[in-house]
């Protein structure tokens, strides 16, 4: 099968296409034809050589979201047959023609959705409910921040946060980006080029706050939480190191949590895949879900979409595919 692969960390030119022996499948595990893969931020820094991958994936094989058909399933997998079409998160291996991962981290394929749409979805929709949802505990009628909203993250956040009642802002980096944040949900998007998100929130304050910058906006967001508020960091691209005012953290009650699922057990991954088909799952199939591909490729243009991800300045997301 042919894969995007590369030997060494680097820049996109380091990603090569490649023969590869067909993979197999553990006794809980489905083999996937892939039909198109997603390409998301944290296959850049494993590309760099910043995010290594799991030892129980191929470790220089990006790819953490796919789309498409069932091929082979394990002795013990029940939930799924081959010719199933589905979309799966990966911790690894998604830049093939076929791909294998445990059966319970497997969706079907939303109502009216393409390979190419629903291979968007895994990566982004399961990183915000944990994060979210789960970690952040939003409720209905608070107030969150999405910083970045015009990615595939931001997308999402914003997207679920105003489907279950929460108020949502949100900052991108040009005019047309935060009128689509708008369009999705938030009822303010600041244009962080020419705008300071915390002087136009510090009246308001917010509760929950997606961070996927780091260190350089600690502070502001710190202090922007209400009593009792949630920073939820998911990145941190400005900076990993920061100061922080115990005494104020302790008296105002505020939770500063973050995770990464790459390396979460599969049963977590299952009950987390659970939860968002119980949840969301319902709005997608609905129709009341809006996926934005920017820009699809060929799997043997990785490198040009790693380019234009590292470029950055679009909206939504971009897609390899494999044989749509």
């Amino acid at each position: 099968m042919k894969v995007i692969a590369y030997t060494e960390p680097g820049g996109p030119e380091v990603l090569r296409i490649e023969e590869r022996p067909m993979p197999k499948i553990g006794r809980e595990q489905v083999l996937i034809q892939v039909k198109a893969a997603g390409v998301n931020r944290p296959d850049i820094f494993q590309r760099r050589g910043n995010y290594p991958a799991p030892s129980w994936v191929e470790p220089n094989i990006p790819g953490l979201e796919v789309a498409g058909i069932i091929t082979a399933c394990g002795e013990q997998v029940s939930s799924w047959k081959p010719g199933d079409h589905v979309c799966a998160l990966l911790a690894g291996g998604g830049y093939a023609e076929y791909a294998v991962v445990n059966a319970g981290h497997c969706l079907p394929i939303p109502k009216n959705f393409d390979f190419a749409d629903a291979a968007s979805l895994p990566e982004t929709i399961f990183t915000v409910w944990h994060n979210v949802f789960q970690r952040g505990q939003l409720k209905e009628g608070e107030h969150i921040l999405v910083q970045g909203g015009s990615g595939g993250i931001g997308t999402a956040a914003i997207q679920l946060a105003h489907f279950f009642g929460a108020r949502v802002y949100s900052t991108a980096g040009s005019s047309e980006q935060c009128q689509y944040c708008l369009d999705l949900g938030a009822l303010r998007c600041f244009n962080y080029r020419v705008e300071d998100f915390y002087e136009g929130l510090k009246e308001t304050g917010i509760d929950v706050i997606l961070d996927s910058f780091g260190a350089d906006y600690f502070e502001r967001h710190f202090r922007l939480l209400r009593d009792d508020g949630r920073l939820i960091v998911i990145n941190a691209v400005s900076g990993s190191e920061v100061q922080l005012p115990l005494v104020k953290l302790m008296s105002r009650r505020l939770t500063i949590t973050g995770s990464t699922l790459r390396n979460r057990d599969n049963a977590f991954k299952s009950s987390l895949a659970a939860e968002v088909k119980k949840y969301v799952w319902p709005l997608l199939d609905a129709g009341k879900y809006k996926v934005t591909i920017h820009q699809k490729f060929k799997l043997e243009e990785a490198q040009k979409a790693h380019t234009l991800m590292e470029k950055g300045g679009f909206t939504g997301k971009l897609i390899l595919l494999t044989g749509c």
